[in-house]
C-alpha cells in the first residue's frame, strides 16, 4: 500500500509553450467522453500516477509545470480531487493526500526528485484499487516510460480495475514497442486509453492532462467540450 507523503515546498517553473499536436495524441483524445460520470453532484477524483525513477526527471519537471492545466478544465461550480502518486528507488511508492487546486498539487510535487530503481506499476494499480473501494475514483492517469515487472501480472490487476469501472489513461514517453503493447492492454481492460508524448511537445501533455481532468470532473459531456485534437481523440478511444 503506498504511503502517505506530506510535501510542502512551491514550485516557479512557468507553463511551456502549446507544442504542436501529433496524430496519436488526436485519436487518443477522440476516445475520452464515451464514459459517463455517476454521482456527478460528488467532487470528481483523478489519481495521478508518475514513474519518478531516475530517468524521468526531465518529465517530471514538465508534470510540475503542466499540473496546473488539469484545474484549468474544470468549470466553476465543479471541483476536482487530485492524490499524486509516484514510486522512485529500492521500493519506495508514496501517495499524498486529496487536493483540490493547482497550488496545493504543486507544492506536493515541487518537493520530489527522480531516484535510481525499478518500475512499480503494480503497486500503482493496487493502490488505485484500494483508493477506489473507499470511494469511486473516475479516472487514474499514469505517465510513465518502461516496464521492468512481469506483464502478465500487470494485466490481471489492470483486469482488476476494469472489473471496478476504474479507468486507466497511460501516457507513455518514448517508442518502445514492448511498452506500447503493455500499456495499450492496460488502458484497453480498464476501459480507459492510451497515447504517446513526446517530451519535447509539452502541449501535448498539457491537453491531455486537460482532457482526462474534464472527464473526471464532468464525464463524457464536459469532455466534449475541450477543443483539443487530444480530447477528441481521447473520446473516440472510450466504449460507447
Amino acid at each position: 500500500m503506498a504511503e502517505k507523503d506530506p510535501i510542502a515546498r512551491t514550485t516557479t517553473s512557468g507553463l511551456p509553450q502549446q507544442g504542436k499536436v501529433s496524430g496519436d495524441i488526436a485519436a487518443f483524445v477522440k476516445k475520452v467522453g464515451t464514459m459517463a460520470r455517476p454521482n456527478a453532484a460528488q467532487d470528481g477524483r483523478l489519481l495521478f500516477a508518475l514513474d519518478a525513477t531516475m530517468s524521468r526527471q526531465p518529465t517530471w519537471d514538465l508534470a510540475c509545470s503542466l499540473q496546473a492545466e488539469m484545474f484549468k478544465a474544470i468549470p466553476k461550480d465543479s471541483a476536482l480531487q487530485v492524490q499524486l502518486l509516484y514510486f522512485r528507488g529500492f521500493g519506495e511508492c508514496r501517495a499524498s493526500k486529496w487536493v483540490l487546486d493547482a497550488g496545493a498539487l504543486a507544492r506536493l510535487m515541487s518537493g520530489i526528485d527522480c531516484r535510481g530503481g525499478n518500475t512499480q506499476i503494480g503497486k500503482v494499480f493496487a493502490h488505485a484499487r484500494a483508493e477506489h473501494a473507499k470511494r469511486r475514483i473516475n479516472a487514474v492517469v499514469y505517465v510513465g516510460d518502461a516496464i521492468e515487472e512481469n506483464v502478465d501480472d500487470l494485466a490481471e490487476k489492470a483486469g482488476q480495475l476494469g472489473l471496478l469501472n476504474c479507468p486507466i489513461f497511460v501516457f507513455q514517453e518514448g517508442r518502445d514497442s514492448r511498452v506500447e503493447a503493455a500499456f495499450r492492454e492496460f488502458a484497453r481492460l480498464t476501459k480507459g486509453a492510451y497515447a504517446r508524448f513526446d517530451a519535447a511537445a509539452p502541449g501535448e501533455l498539457a491537453a491531455l492532462l486537460k482532457a482526462v481532468a474534464a472527464y473526471a470532473s464532468g464525464g463524457r459531456d464536459l469532455l466534449k467540450l475541450q477543443g483539443s485534437g487530444q480530447a477528441q481523440a481521447l473520446l473516440a478511444q472510450l466504449p460507447r
